[in-house]
């Protein structure tokens, strides 16, 4: 069999084979360059001139398909076959992609599981924070005990004192900016940057209840 015979031979069963669309490149790639490009592209070429192959050209590219002719035309009851089988295969597909989903979700929350020896390391880090809470929980209370009900009361006056007076020197304190502000040309918050006062909302502390 002559070269160009062979090359054409093997194109057209290549072809026949895959029943899709290809170049005259991508064949000669597929067919693991067994045959010479300029063989595979004459070959395609005298393929579509006798009708075997369609050629369709896009801008410089040309597009070959085997005509559909070549292939033998079903009976009724192989399209038949052929529909049922392409229907169970696609019930099989569905329950197939279910179940992958399902494995997916598992190996996703064994992957966000600890491992067992990991696990059991952080029950011992919190035991040992749970007992060393009870701890200080005791001491706190103890030392509670230790507290005489005259010096009760004297921290809770303290208490309400302080907090009376801090309170009364907020507000004339905020009275006073208040008053210079209202001939001050800039923002309040400018002002308060510029004299260097310090705020409770600066440092996030909250007034206590008398």
């Amino acid at each position: 069999m002559a070269k160009a015979d062979a090359a054409e031979s093997a194109v057209f069963q290549y072809m026949k084979q895959q029943n899709r669309p290809y170049s005259a490149a991508d064949v000669f790639l597929n067919l693991h360059k067994v045959h010479g490009k300029t063989a595979v592209i004459k070959a395609m070429e005298a393929l579509a001139a006798s009708g075997k192959l369609l050629e369709k050209i896009y801008g410089k590219s040309k597009i070959y398909v085997v005509n559909q002719n070549e292939f033998p035309v079903a009976s009724g009851d192989e399209i038949g076959a052929m529909d049922k089988n392409i229907e169970e295969i696609t019930k099989k597909s569905a329950i197939i992609q279910s179940e992958l989903k399902s494995l997916k979700a598992e190996l996703k929350m064994y992957l966000n599981t600890l491992p067992t020896e990991e696990a059991k390391s952080e029950v011992e880090k919190m035991k040992l924070e749970i007992t060393t809470l009870k701890e200080r929980l005791n001491l706190a209370k103890n030392a509670m005990n230790d507290i005489s009900e005259q010096d009760r009361k004297d921290i809770k006056q303290n208490h309400n004192t302080f907090t009376t007076l801090w309170r009364k020197r907020k507000r004339m304190t905020t009275d006073l900016m208040n008053a210079v502000l209202e001939g001050y040309p800039k923002s309040k918050k400018t002002f308060i940057e510029e004299v260097g006062i310090e705020t409770d909302e600066e440092y996030k502390v909250t007034m206590p209840q008398t």
